[in-house]
């Protein structure tokens, strides 16, 4: 009797599949720092077309707009993440724009950012995947409305993008590691005798964490 009672929609199969890779790819972005930026863009190249397969299939659901629904990911988390993303990615995280609305008033290309997109899709994705935990059922549906109707404003397109971005760099014949290695080859130098210069970056990673 208490299965019956389940809400159909929120523990359907393409809803749990979906939470499962939203959950591996907030995972995945949270333990960016510790990959290469070709393990990562290798990664992101995997992710992204399965994240939008399993979010397109979901079933429509209804909205209680009376609802509102608590947001977890800070402007300092975004932040933060995402200047994870761009500090690994270096000079390969900017591409440029072409779906952008404002291209029709601007004389010059419009840059975007991997780690921009990036981090846009993991807020909702992480916002949905906190409200969905508390295991109320009307707090799950309505996450699950609101994901999916920033997924078809909003963040869809940013998936989409970047992913032509990740494409391009995943095929072409750039070190994608280059400034990495130099700045191993720098750090080695200065433990040699050379002048060291303190990471802020690397610092604030290592008292935060993850």
């Amino acid at each position: 009797m208490a299965e019956e009672s389940l809400n159909p929609t929120v523990y359907s199969k393409n809803v749990i599949e979906f939470v499962t890779v939203a959950n591996e790819y907030c995972s995945f972005l949270e333990a960016a720092r510790t990959l290469t930026p070709r393990a990562f863009l290798d990664k992101v190249q995997k992710m992204l077309p399965l994240l939008y397969l399993k979010i397109s299939v979901l079933p429509e659901v209804e909205s209680y707009e009376e609802m509102g629904l608590e947001k977890f990911v800070s402007e300092v988390d975004y932040n933060f993440l995402q200047q994870k993303v761009m500090n690994l990615l270096g000079e390969h995280d900017d591409f440029q724009e072409v779906f952008d609305t404002e291209m029709q008033f601007s004389d010059a290309p419009l840059v975007a950012s991997i780690s921009e997109c990036l981090s846009d899709i993991y807020q909702d994705l992480k916002d949905f995947l906190m409200s969905y935990r508390t295991g109320d059922e009307l707090v799950m549906q309505e996450a699950l409305w609101l994901c999916m109707d920033n997924f078809k404003t909003f963040w869809g397109q940013r998936l989409v993008n970047s992913l032509r971005a990740v494409h391009s760099l995943v095929y072409s014949d750039k070190d994608l590691d280059a400034h990495m290695k130099l700045a191993s080859e720098n750090d080695d130098d200065d433990e040699s005798g050379g002048s060291s210069k303190p990471d802020w970056l690397n610092q604030l990673f290592n008292n935060q964490g993850d």
